[in-house]
């Protein structure tokens, strides 16, 4: 892996990881176009970094962390779901995150929900206290996102919504449970590839998490603002188009790879 490449992948991660685009297409789409070939230290990167991203939540949200321990009770009620089922469904998740197809195909559809999912929740009553029952059913719609290329984000987000979450609400509820989520799902994936990292190589990975930390950290912070002033419809056209360009990739012969 060269500098740029590191450069590359960390911004992407950085840009799409709490932005309902699903961050496994765009990671797919960009070591397709820079021609990479996956191998064990690529796969170690792309998980590591997610620890860059993952930290930018607790810098930009520090005082919603030191709040009492409901905040946490809450958090670990909606992580139970994700937890158990990945547990469960370890194997199958794996066998659909080697389909790139899968993934272009739930990018469009994923962004055709996006498309009306405003009007959808338009006319609801808001109420942005998050009970522990809102938090368990917004847990089960993180476990939809085990399916690659529906994205985190967006399932998550959604969630809130239909518990009568505002967007913005909704979407900082998700970025908080983002932390336990990601933090088991990239420490458990990081111990099976921790061999593929080397002192050789440990200096283009802490540059990789730098960059993804200070992405995500304006990419959180501009979502924000969009998502409450305009909403979710470009985020769904903007799906569809990446869905269908992976797959057009794919149909002109590019060997396409899922780290």
């Amino acid at each position: 892996m060269t500098w740029f490449e590191a450069l590359i992948l960390a911004i992407v991660e950085g840009i799409t990881e709490f932005l309902p685009v699903s961050s496994t297409g765009h990671m797919i789409l960009a070591e397709g176009i820079m021609g990479m070939k996956s191998n064990d230290f690529v796969q170690a990167f792309i998980i590591n970094i997610q620890f860059g991203a993952i930290l930018s939540v607790v810098v930009l949200y520090w005082k919603r962390f030191f709040q009492t321990m409901r905040f946490y009770y809450k958090l670990f009620i909606a992580f139970i779901p994700a937890a158990v089922f990945g547990l469960l469904l370890s194997d199958y998740i794996d066998m659909l995150l080697e389909n790139v197809i899968v993934v272009a195909v739930m990018l469009i559809l994923g962004g055709i929900v996006l498309v009306f999912v405003d009007k959808w929740f338009e006319n609801r009553v808001h109420n942005d206290e998050i009970t522990y029952p809102k938090a368990l059913k917004i847990g089960f719609f993180q476990v939809i996102a085990m399916i690659p290329g529906v994205s985190r984000s967006a399932a998550t987000i959604i969630g809130g919504m239909t518990q009568n979450l505002s967007r913005q609400a909704a979407a900082e509820f998700s970025f908080f449970l983002a932390v336990p989520t990601m933090l088991a799902a990239a420490g458990y994936k990081l111990w099976k590839n921790s061999s593929a990292i080397t002192t050789d190589n440990i200096d283009i990975l802490i540059f990789g998490n730098v960059v993804a930390f200070i992405v995500a950290l304006i990419a959180i912070k501009s979502f924000i603002a969009f998502l409450t002033k305009y909403g979710f419809k470009m985020f769904g056209y903007y799906r569809i188009v990446v869905g269908v360009v992976i797959l057009l990739l794919l149909g002109m012969g590019y060997q396409l790879e899922v780290s």
